[in-house]
């Protein structure tokens, strides 16, 4: 705002000057005094509007780096607590291209967008006014341009805006690409299909190149119109300013201010280009954002929901069944299981043996029926201490890149060291630590990649071991293990029994031997059921899958308690 006294300072400054020199015997001192009076006063505005433009800078970014990191928390916190339904249905590489590109999009608006359309606004009306207060004429042609500025300006941000969301959706699919490789990587070697590979994102990076290049054109086209509109403003002032002072209508001054004030809109008027380009990003990058955040959490707690106070640790399934999509998973299943009741799950894949593991910690919500933990149905229980009572652990366990001691303490950050081993000598992985040169301060790396998949088994039973809940959800995940440290472990976990609800999800059937009840699933339906000796005593199902894996030498070795 202070740089718009500038021009007044010099028109005024030329005036004063032109009066002395037309004097026939004006002194040479008192017009050098004027100009460098003139010229101190330039300085010292411009110096002040530096001191403010780098207030409004700081200011600037400052608030676009608070309102993002909001935003990205905020993100963040919904992806916590999306159901798992949520993202069965949409790419990982979608929501890293939302909670990152799009954010940094809405960042870059607040910085340079929408603080700079106050200042904008400010310079052009202010100057406008400036202007019809010394010729309204003329500040009426020298403005003739701004309606135009205004009408192709909404024009360029409705085809930018397109633009735009189309970027981002390539950015996400070239991010889901990427993730997808990494993820991958093995697998892509194992085939040779680097090849494939790059052809697959070279197309996608080449749409993202594309729909950039035609943003930038667009922004061009748009800024190009506008200069030229300016350079017109400029040559009318020229012309009626000219003649309006050879008329005697204007001093020499005026017209000074005149051509100082389009000098200074020259700025502004090139910033709302930059101003609309940055506003049709973060309208795009917005609306994907807030398309994750309005999704409602399909698991939510309910109005009367209360923190779950485990007493018996009884679980129990009446008539459950659970559709994904349209599919049905399971069947109008019933079964209980508690501390002295241990339930063990057989089927053929896809007959809804990680079903029930899913829905005890409401992962899912059951279609219909009734799914209890000491009578109570697990809706009506807060979610997150239904998790806390239940440790599941599933057969492709997650491990982050860590020390060893970190993700097994990942189950409880406060344990101890003694807590730790003990849990890993349940796990029976804790002989293997101790001979790594670092011991439980090995670094595993990403994903546990520097352990087997039967270490990394082992590792996360430790971990959900650690922390001791009262409900124990073991879901195939003892597959990668041998049968002699499978039945180890099966042996140390017997002692468990009692104290704690076990639930053993298995293809290997010796891994069953010692459940209470052995359920055997198909198409989601329990077709059988009873202990292991009553199974083998009759003709069924579970008998024929026995027979067959004690003929592979798949059977069990025992082990003395």
């Amino acid at each position: 705002m202070l740089f718009l006294f500038i021009p007044r300072l010099l028109g005024d400054g030329v005036d004063q000057a032109f009066t002395l020199v037309q004097e026939r015997d004006f002194s040479r001192s008192e017009v050098d005094s004027l100009l460098v009076r003139t010229a101190i006063l330039v300085i010292v505005f411009g110096l002040a509007r530096g001191v403010f433009g780098f207030v409004q800078m700081f200011l600037g970014e400052t608030l676009s780096q608070r309102v993002s990191n909001r935003l990205r928390m905020t993100y963040f916190d919904k992806l916590q607590s999306q159901s798992f339904s949520f993202f069965d249905g949409v790419h990982t590489g979608q929501l890293m291209s939302r909670g990152l590109s799009d954010i940094e999009g809405v960042r870059m608006f607040v910085q340079s967008g929408m603080v700079q359309i106050f200042r904008v606004v400010v310079m052009i009306v202010a100057a406008a006014v400036f202007m019809v207060l010394i010729d309204w004429q003329l500040a009426l042609l020298s403005l003739g341009f701004v309606p135009f500025l205004v009408f192709r300006s909404a024009r360029l941000r409705i085809q930018l805006r397109k633009t735009w969301r189309r970027i981002q959706d390539a950015l996400g699919d070239l991010t889901t690409t990427t993730q997808e490789n990494l993820a991958g990587v093995r697998v892509v070697r194992a085939f040779s299909a680097q090849k494939y590979e790059q052809e697959k994102f070279d197309v996608t990076a080449r749409e993202v190149v594309d729909l950039r290049l035609s943003a930038a054109k667009q922004h061009a086209r748009g800024g190009g119109s506008i200069s030229f509109a300016f350079l017109l403003a400029w040559a009318a002032l020229l012309w009626i300013g000219g003649e309006k002072y050879i008329d005697g209508e204007l001093t020499i001054g005026e017209l000074t201010q005149f051509f100082a004030f389009l000098g200074i809109l020259r700025f502004p008027v090139r910033m709302i280009i930059m101003i609309v380009n940055s506003t049709s990003r973060a309208s795009s990058a917005g609306g994907r954002i807030f398309e994750v955040l309005d999704i409602p959490s399909v698991i939510e707690d309910a109005e009367d929901a209360r923190p779950l106070n485990v007493t018996s640790a009884v679980i129990r399934f009446e008539d459950v069944s659970l559709s994904y999509k349209g599919i049905m998973a399971l069947d109008h299943v019933s079964f209980e299981a508690r501390p002295d009741h241990s339930i063990g799950i057989v089927g053929p894949p896809g007959s809804g043996k990680s079903s029930v593991a899913n829905l005890i910690p409401r992962f899912y919500d059951a279609d219909s029926g009734e799914v209890t933990i000491d009578g109570t149905q697990v809706r009506h229980l807060t979610v997150d201490s239904v998790r806390q009572a239940v440790g599941l652990v599933e057969q492709d366990p997650f491990l982050f890149d860590g020390t060893i001691r970190d993700n097994i303490r990942y189950g409880d950050l406060d344990a101890d060291h003694s807590r730790v081993t003990d849990a890993a000598r349940v796990a029976q992985i804790h002989d293997f630590i101790e001979s790594l040169p670092d011991g439980y301060d090995t670094v595993i790396g990403e994903r546990g990649i520097g352990l087997s998949g039967g270490q990394r088994q082992r590792v996360a039973i430790a971990r959900t071991l650690l922390r001791n809940p009262p409900i124990l959800i073991f879901d195939d995940s003892t597959s990668s293990i041998d049968a002699g440290t499978d039945a180890r472990i099966r042996v140390a976990l017997q002692g468990m029994q009692g104290r704690h609800t076990i639930i053993t999800i298995a293809h290997r059937l010796s891994s069953l031997q010692r459940a209470d009840e052995i359920l055997v699933l198909d198409s989601g339906r329990v077709v059988e059921r009873g202990t292991h000796e009553e199974l083998l005593s009759r003709e069924s199902r579970y008998r024929e899958l026995w027979n067959l894996q004690q003929k592979d030498g798949l059977e069990l070795p025992e082990v003395e308690q």
